[in-house]
């Protein structure tokens, strides 16, 4: 305070101090006089990818603190099969997989899904953060153009799926091409050096690649070939038993996204610290590409979405079964959150009425 305004503050000063000592005591007792519950431990899993940066934002901003939380976010993953494997053996609580969730369902683990971190709650698409990229000499100018190629994708991931749209919609079989089974870090590496003609998968390896060989180029970005999936995910057993820190965790990330999908600059920055070796460029890049992707919100375009990559992944026999997708989805915390927070999803365009998860949802695939 100034002595102009209040005619003087020696007076003052001690008791705005003893004020200030008191609020800060009250706050810490919490209602009541009892001492305020220590922050909930959780300790959550990403894959280095540009889509999973949910999780270091809400960590890097205090969301995960203003909610509640303490975070621990383990080393990131090379793949959602190694994050699966983490959460299996109890080293997380919490991890963001799409495609692998699927054959480990169907090997028995029982995951449950609770919200995206990387699709669309209101169409079926979202993967504007895949890319199929190739290099000149290669002869692949249009995704038709892959028959006889070598591509590199990571099998059983979302870009293993990814491909697969792309030659279902090239109208080429999937023994017209060879798959190689390639780690996403190691793609770039291996169209530069000519071990394949091209790859797909997620950010930022594409843009890597467009960054590091002045020949590669994209064939094609997003495309809308699969119904993308991206999923915070949690075993059964400690999801059930966790409700309260899940909605928090929810909450949290809920503004994290929201935060991403204004601040690309800043979000990039937070990119950078997180995944090794990332160029502020080339992490810029790939965060504008996913801004589209950013909902992580649940509706019946997810379970859809989930559906059809479950009965083309067992149509093509990469998959020994399916399941019902019901079963795996457990909407309520993220139904909760919506209610009590709307605003932490006001920039977001509505779901469709007829696309609404509520209580008592039960999916049907549609009809042929």
């Amino acid at each position: 305070m100034r002595s102009h305004r209040f005619g003087g503050t020696r007076r003052l000063r001690p008791v705005i101090l003893a004020g200030a000592v008191i609020a800060t005591f009250l706050l810490a007792l919490g209602p009541v006089g009892r001492a305020a519950p220590a922050p909930i431990k959780l300790k959550a899993g990403i894959v280095a990818a540009i889509d999973q940066l949910g999780v270091p934002v809400a960590l890097d901003r205090g969301f995960f603190e203003k909610w509640g939380l303490d975070v621990t976010i383990a080393t990131p993953y090379p793949t959602g099969v190694d994050q699966l494997n983490a959460l299996q053996a109890g080293e997380i609580q919490m991890a963001q997989v799409g495609v692998p969730m699927i054959g480990a369902v169907l090997r028995g683990m029982d995951l449950v899904i609770l919200g995206n971190y990387s699709g669309s709650s209101v169409r079926l698409g979202g993967d504007d953060t895949m890319a199929l990229v190739s290099r000149e000499g290669t002869g692949i100018r249009s995704i038709r153009d892959l028959k006889g190629k070598k591509v590199a994708v990571s099998f059983g991931t979302i870009s293993h799926l990814y491909i697969l749209g792309i030659l279902d919609r090239a109208g080429l079989a999937v023994a017209d091409v060879t798959l190689v089974n390639t780690p996403p870090g190691e793609m770039p590496v291996a169209l530069r050096g000519g071990a394949v003609d091209a790859f797909a998968t997620w950010d930022p390896w594409p843009v890597i690649a467009l960054g590091e060989l002045a020949t590669a180029y994209e064939v094609v970005r997003g495309g809308g070939f699969i119904g993308f999936m991206g999923f915070n995910v949690a075993l059964r057993t400690w999801a059930e038993r966790n409700t309260d820190t899940i909605e928090r965790f929810l909450a949290a990330r809920a503004e994290a996204d929201k935060f991403m999908r204004g601040e690309a600059v800043k979000t990039a920055i937070v990119a950078v610290r997180w995944l090794p070796g990332l160029r502020p460029e080339v992490a810029l890049r790939g965060v504008r590409n996913n801004l589209p992707t950013i909902d992580i919100r649940i509706s019946y375009f997810n379970y859809l979405a989930l559906h059809n990559a479950v009965n083309t992944l067992n149509r093509l026999g990469f998959i020994p079964g399916t399941f019902d997708v019901n079963k795996v989805f457990m909407p309520g915390p993220i139904n909760s959150v919506i209610a009590k927070y709307p605003d932490l999803f006001s920039d977001l365009p509505p779901i469709p009425g007829s696309a609404r998860v509520s209580t008592g949802f039960v999916f049907k695939p549609p009809s042929r």
